[in-house]
């Protein structure tokens, strides 16, 4: 058989073993690479009219064609990466209702553990690969090549009601100046909150 996306053969597999790893690196990656598009894609003041492009050769404040917001952005990833999910699990537990929404994170991470079922038995591999790739491709053309990756900057230092500190990874992009706790949802924004930040990380973390 054939890969069905590089049509190298591939045995009984519907992708060859390079496009398979190349496909679980771009599942792996994706939901990094479309953090950083809404990093690159932000409103300049106050509305959606004066949208740039934060990133531009072109010069500082260069107009952002509109046709990139529409088709290169989180919500349009997830849609895409949801449907195949919701085909592949449709394909392998047929009995089984559709997934519940997820966002893009969780569908990619689900269809990378479903990669060994998805290589060997879903006819349509190859069309599920040449998107993501795809996706990728349409990213990296905004925040450029290689991918950014996260930094990591210690564990979260936020406190409930009880006086439990949370204590999860807090991670941010390059160039982030505003991210969110994802276990306990406080958001870091201010100079004091970075400042907290810092000051109560453990020792070894610091």
């Amino acid at each position: 058989m054939n890969c069905g996306l590089c049509e190298d053969e591939a045995g009984e597999r519907y992708l060859c073993e390079r496009d398979t790893r190349a496909l679980a690196g771009r599942l792996a990656d994706l939901p990094t690479l479309y953090d950083e598009v809404g990093q690159c894609l932000v409103p300049r003041g106050h509305g959606w009219g004066e949208i740039v492009a934060t990133r531009s050769g072109a010069g500082p404040r260069s107009p952002l064609n509109e046709d990139v917001l529409d088709t290169v952005n989180w919500g349009r990833a997830a849609e895409v990466v949801h449907l195949w999910r919701v085909d592949v699990q449709r394909e392998r537990w047929p009995h089984h209702g559709a997934p519940p929404p997820a966002d893009l994170r969780a569908d990619c991470r689900w269809l990378a553990m479903e990669l060994e079922w998805v290589v060997a038995r879903y006819p349509a591999a190859g069309d599920l690969a040449r998107e993501v790739h795809e996706l990728e491709r349409q990213a990296r053309s905004v925040v450029g090549d290689p991918a950014p990756r996260p930094q990591r900057l210690g564990t979260c230092v936020a406190v409930d009601g009880e006086g439990v500190v949370c204590g999860a990874v807090i991670s941010r992009m390059p160039g982030q100046s505003r991210l969110q706790c994802r276990w306990c949802s406080y958001v870091y924004e201010s100079e004091r909150d970075w400042l907290l930040l810092l000051h109560f990380q453990p020792a070894e973390s610091a």
